[in-house]
């Protein structure tokens, strides 16, 4: 642990005026370098608070690199445990192989059951995967004059000419990104537009704000409609929406599996009728009488663990939870079960896809960087993130159907009840 004692005689009279008020923390790393700056945050945070860190101060991953893009007032970095499951078979039109999935967590219990799921497919012959939309949107909001000029607005900018002038606008803002679709939504005076955007292998938020911005320009000078904000919450992003779910967000993924009664039985330890049935009182019926937007048993859990692991925004786990879990008997006895995840938010460059830990964990799924064609690697990604929470539900609803669960966060969460 650094003390002020291995200082040198500038970083001790630096130190001095960032606790003095003199340095606000934001503005360190213009008076020295990047490691040092994290030092002196550090230090002073422990004089301010009172507190010392043992940990924080133990990291491999490149500081000079992470403060340009991914963190701000850095002080060091936590520690997530990452453990393995597979292998998962997947038969997707982008992912198409057996994967070790890299799950960051602290849930004790998560990985094995994933594990679990991922034997019970890669044994029943694979998971089937589709992406049916891929889409990032971003819904700006306008103020009108009036409900009959709201009316106008919503008219232009679906006129084919106007659409295609918005299309152009967007294009000289980004090479990868192009604008699919512009769909007005109206309260009274107010008017909000959500523009869809294909972003290729990028997960694609400030791509789509920088070139709606750019849009919204030209909707003030054409039209003269009022921009109130970029962003009026009918995106929706990072927050469960009724719209997300209709319409898709990010990319729409399907992912099933028939397994096999035998391996019900042998592997989940149930059977295909008892988890059917708990399937639908639970996941269908206790998810709409509590008014939920997500019918399944634990999607977040996969989702978050996956994401946290490959450098994914993780505040994108709430528009995965949505996902819908369905199973039902097929004419053999054999149990189908499928997930559909309407708002998977996955990049496979920018963001913290770079950060060398993450990026780790993204090679050992085959999906760093640019995918080949464009959009290649970050299809792969949403379609292996689906088949996991496949695994995840198969495994989890096996578990509650044959009541094991409590035993097994007892025995691997190290919870003693």
């Amino acid at each position: 642990m650094a003390s002020t004692t291995e200082l040198s005689s500038d970083e001790k009279i630096l130190l001095e005026k960032i606790l003095a008020g003199e340095v606000a923390f934001r503005k360190i790393g213009m008076c020295t370098d990047t490691q040092t700056a994290v030092k002196l945050r550090r230090l002073a945070l422990e004089e301010q608070v009172n507190v010392r860190f043992e940990q924080i101060q133990n990291y491999t991953i490149d500081a000079e690199q992470i403060t340009k893009r991914n963190i701000e007032n850095m002080i060091g970095a936590i520690q997530i445990p990452l453990g393995v499951a597979g292998p998962l078979k997947v038969k997707g039109e982008f992912a198409d192989g057996e994967y070790q999935l890299p799950l960051a967590t602290t849930e004790g219990a998560l990985v094995a059951s994933v594990n679990r799921g991922c034997s019970v497919i890669t044994g029943s012959g694979g998971a089937n995967v589709r992406i049916f939309q891929d889409e990032m949107t971003r819904a700006p909001v306008f103020k009108l004059e009036n409900v009959k000029r709201s009316k106008e607005f919503a008219e232009w900018v679906q006129d084919p000419h106007i659409f295609k002038e918005m299309q152009e606008k967007a294009a000289e803002t980004t090479r990868f990104g192009d604008l699919l679709s512009v769909e007005p939504y109206v309260i009274g005076n107010t008017v909000y537009l959500r523009f869809a955007y294909d972003t290729k292998d990028a997960m694609g938020m400030n791509m789509v704000t920088i070139a709606t911005e750019a849009v919204v320009d030209l909707i003030v000078d054409e039209f003269g409609a009022v921009p109130i904000s970029l962003s009026g919450n009918m995106c929706t992003d990072k927050k469960p929406a009724a719209i997300n779910n209709i319409l898709g967000r990010g990319k729409t993924v399907i992912a099933e599996v028939t397994v096999p009664k035998d391996t019900v039985e042998g592997k989940l330890k149930s059977t295909p009728e008892a988890m059917v049935d708990l399937n639908y009182r639970k996941n269908l019926l206790g998810s709409a009488r509590a008014g939920s937007l997500g019918f399944n048993a634990h999607a977040a859990n996969i989702i978050a663990a996956l994401y946290i692991a490959c450098g994914q925004d993780a505040a994108h786990v709430v528009e995965g939870s949505t996902a819908i879990t369905t199973m039902e008997l097929t004419k053999y006895g054999d149990l189908y079960c499928s997930v559909t995840l309407p708002s998977v938010v996955v990049g496979t460059v920018g963001g913290g896809t770079g950060i060398e830990t993450q990026k780790d964990c993204l090679n050992l799924l085959g999906v760093a960087g640019s995918g080949n064609p464009p959009g290649a690697n970050a299809k792969e990604l949403a379609e292996i993130v689906a088949a996991a929470v496949l695994a995840g539900e198969l495994s989890l609803i096996g578990a509650q159907a044959a009541g094991h669960l409590a035993r097994a966060h007892a025995e691997l969460g190290r919870e003693k009840f």
